[in-house]
């Protein structure tokens, strides 16, 4: 099969919604429409399954930049996902049981040859807070509890820590407590449902003032440039969604040796597009459901980001 006849079909938000300066899924796309793949549109409420096939509700996809006028959409049809070739999965957390029964259908269509970017069983056991923790010794001291004591106790021991979710994104429901406890017991109440639900804290690292950087993988690569989130004046978060500047800069020394530690694994689990979180010396997030951040550093950096994926996506194909 040529690469000009290959049917790309995308999992992702509604794209009526996304932010259009910056989203990267439409990078993507564009630059597949640009290699004459045909596009396929769907949400994640569109996918199902019928007698052990899965199926999807698709519309026909032309994308355009043009910032007035992005995308042009046709009529739904349902079809099997098997008529595909590949599928990006490219819906934003929460990784919540919406999201995990949809990787689910998505791995009946990987048993019918369509590859899935990412592979379906790495999103399922991938959770992007915890799967930094499979190197410690690339993380800062971190703590996964849903005890009040515990939790309490390692904010006594470290006296500056972050507190979040462990499926959140973009910033929401990260908290900065103090060496002075203020506020300690509501946000650990908060967070944790009142003790029902697992989070993560960890030792707060000054160097966020340089940027929460993203360094973005493709088959295990890193792009030779990251984007480094800089937060606000008076904010502990550099997530561009949460008001943070994004400045690419060059990856040091520090940072591929990070990419070293972590790059077996990655291509062990078969993930091609991968992002990783990196504040100061240390890694935070390993991010593998929808990793973003290819325009910004496209637009200052003169990269085709989303042209080495496809590449990638070509190679595997």
């Amino acid at each position: 099969m040529s690469q000009a006849s290959l049917h790309l079909g995308v999992v992702m938000d509604p794209i009526t919604d996304i932010a259009y300066k910056k989203d990267s899924t439409m990078a993507m796309l564009w630059a597949a429409q640009d290699r004459g793949y045909t596009l396929h549109y769907m949400e994640q409420e569109d996918l199902f399954l019928n007698a052990g096939q899965a199926y999807a509700r698709m519309r026909p996809l032309t994308v355009h930049r043009d910032p007035d006028h992005w995308y042009d959409m046709g009529e739904a049809d349902a079809r099997p996902l098997a008529e595909l070739d590949v599928i990006l999965m490219r819906k934003d957390p929460p990784v919540d049981a919406d999201f995990l029964n949809a990787v689910h259908l998505l791995g009946f269509a990987e048993r019918d040859g369509v590859l899935v970017v990412n592979p379906t069983p790495s999103l399922l056991t991938c959770n992007e807070k915890l799967f930094a923790q499979q190197f410690p010794e690339c993380c800062a001291p971190t703590l996964v509890s849903a005890s009040d004591a515990v939790l309490r106790a390692f904010h006594a021991e470290h006296g500056d820590v972050i507190f979040k979710p462990l499926d959140g994104m973009g910033g929401s429901g990260i908290f900065h407590i103090a060496p002075d406890g203020r506020n300690l017991g509501a946000v650990i109440e908060q967070l944790t449902l009142g003790g029902t639900r697992q989070v993560m804290a960890q030792r707060y690292l000054p160097a966020i003032k340089d940027g929460d950087t993203r360094i973005l993988l493709i088959d295990g690569e890193p792009v030779p440039y990251g984007l480094a989130r800089v937060p606000l004046a008076g904010e502990t978060r550099g997530n561009l969604a949460a008001g943070g500047q994004g400045i690419s800069r060059e990856l040091t020394a520090r940072d591929r040796w990070l990419v070293e530690q972590v790059q077996p694994t990655v291509r062990r689990l078969g993930l091609i597009f991968v992002g990783l979180d990196v504040i100061g010396d240390y890694i935070t997030e390993i991010n593998v459901t929808s990793p973003t951040c290819l325009r910004e550093i496209d637009d200052q950096r003169g990269t085709r980001i989303a042209d080495q994926l496809l590449d990638a996506v070509a190679r595997r194909l």
